[in-house]
């Protein structure tokens, strides 16, 4: 199985996908890493995608959590 991340702009469009990742770990553990980058280069969401299966496992924002 391969992982990767699917890069979404404000506009909710897929810009840019991450490099696969051969576990769904190291993916994880690259997105603890880069979110604050992926964010200040205008990235809001980001999509885990389990490529072997082809399909998103979840979605998740990259900036601060909206308040009710």
């Amino acid at each position: 199985m391969a992982f990767a991340w699917a890069l979404i702009d404000a506009g909710g469009e897929e810009r840019e996908r991450s490099d696969p990742f051969p576990d769904r770990a190291g993916a994880e553990d690259w997105m603890a890493t880069a979110w604050e980058e992926l964010l200040e280069r205008g990235f809001v969401q980001a999509a885990l995608l389990d490529l072997g299966r082809d399909r998103r496992l979840y979605l998740m924002g990259l900036g601060p959590a909206e308040e009710a």
